[in-house]
């Protein structure tokens, strides 16, 4: 029996890194198992935030990449600031208040003048180099993942010359994200957006979401079936010799300027003050990109001799620090829009058999695989008395040398599981 070719667009690959390469990686691991080829286009020169050159020892080595160049105007932008250019590309938006005026200008520039996003302009080339390579190679099943957004309007253009079949995943939301708001958008530029979105909601053969919340936000605008498959861990080799010697409470991944819990300051602070083997043990380990709002809310609590700030590291290190901490911590903005936010991260942290501390909005999708695995505990932003008690009952088991996990119920997010669901999707649409 021949193997179904699949073409998938992507922006995010190897030596991409951070979560959003992830995804679609472990997806073309494992389709050929399920007896699907998977083909993958992707930038030849994109303009990546963060780079992971080990990433690139994941590439199955028989698969088949296609990369065609784009341009993009990051570049451009950075010739003015460059710093400015990298925040707001990786995501990290400044807040108002302390924006300068070329923050501003480069936000309304992206927001109004690249719809859906800076990647806009390798829309049109990709869609003339792809609709030949479909033909050719009598593709049937195209599937398109974003952010950036611009991908599935790529895949919109094929399905209107080719005659296949497309799937759009988004491993986020589109008008209802977090960052959106911050594009400082005109009415016309709003209105732009929504009837891109429900083109593409409403052309697409199936769509795919990483959350139920997001699922449920988009039957409300199609009546395309809608499935969700969430991020998952892989399997890995990597060891520590044990748990660090400290009390650390380890964030992995980016902390935006929006995603500040306060009160999670404030109670560390109190904690500190008030318990003297606390202060003696604690320390806050920050792994990824940092803004300097949320390092100035840190500092001001009085945290800054506990806090070690380690930057960006290799996925590899990531996993390394995830098993060795005592304590993981999952924040997410305080927000409605953010309920069906479920980072990828919150998966490796599943195997990692250390304890998550949860912090974001209630009812989250997040708080339900905490909750439904057994592997950690979650609060809101409203709980800080609940929240103290918690920490401190941790390092309670910490000084006990009993701090530990008993995680249940994880298989089904496991990528090989997560692909044989995909694959079933694949085969039927």
């Amino acid at each position: 029996m021949s193997s179904k070719k699949v073409l998938i667009i992507c922006y995010y690959w190897p030596p991409a890194g951070g979560p959003g390469v992830q995804r679609w990686l472990k997806f073309v691991k494992y389709l050929p198992e399920f007896n699907i080829e998977p083909i993958v286009y992707c930038p030849e020169n994109p303009n990546y935030p963060i780079i992971d050159e080990s990433l690139l020892n994941d590439i199955p080595k028989d698969i088949t990449v296609l990369k065609q160049p784009i341009k993009e105007p990051y570049g451009l932008a950075g010739l003015f600031s460059k710093k400015s250019a990298k925040t707001i590309s990786s995501g990290v938006i400044p807040k108002t208040k302390k924006q300068s005026l070329m923050e501003k200008l480069m936000l309304y520039v992206r927001g109004n003048f690249f719809i859906p996003d800076a990647r806009k302009y390798w829309i049109k080339p990709s869609v003339k180099f792809l609709s030949e390579y479909i033909k050719e190679h009598q593709i049937d099943t195209v599937i398109t993942t974003g952010p950036p957004h611009s991908l599935h309007l790529i895949g919109l253009q094929l399905k209107e010359t080719c005659n296949m079949k497309w799937i759009s995943d988004f491993r986020d939301p589109w008008t209802t994200i977090g960052y959106h708001k911050a594009l400082k958008l005109s009415k016309a530029s709003e209105a732009k957006h929504i009837a891109l979105e429900t083109q593409v909601l409403n052309e697409a053969d199936h769509i795919i979401t990483t959350s139920y919340y997001t699922k449920q936000e988009f039957q409300t605008k199609t009546n395309q079936p809608i499935s969700v498959i969430t991020n998952g861990y892989d399997s890995h080799s990597v060891r520590v010799e044990g748990k660090d010697d400290n009390f650390t409470l380890s964030h992995i991944g980016s902390l935006l300027s929006k995603r500040n819990p306060k009160i999670l300051w404030e109670v560390l602070s109190e904690l500190i003050r008030e318990n003297e083997m606390f202060s003696k043990a604690f320390q806050l380990n920050l792994i990824g990109v940092v803004s300097d709002d949320v390092l100035a809310s840190i500092y001001d609590a009085g945290l800054k001799q506990h806090v070690n700030v380690v930057g960006y590291v290799t996925h590899e290190e990531a996993i390394k620090f995830q098993m060795k901490s005592q304590l993981l911590l999952l924040i997410e903005i305080d927000s409605e829009d953010t309920k069906g936010i479920i980072p990828g991260k919150i998966f490796e942290y599943l195997i990692s058999e250390t304890p998550i501390l949860g912090l974001g909005p209630k009812e989250a999708d997040v708080e339900q695989i905490i909750k439904s695995t057994n592997t950690g505990t979650y609060f809101g932003y409203h709980q800080k008395a609940e929240l103290k008690a918690q920490i401190l009952e941790y390092f309670n088991f910490y000084q006990k040398n009993d701090l530990k996990v008993n995680g249940i119920g994880l298989e089904p997010y496991s990528r090989k599981a997560l692909t044989g669901t995909l694959s079933e999707l694949v085969k039927s649409v």
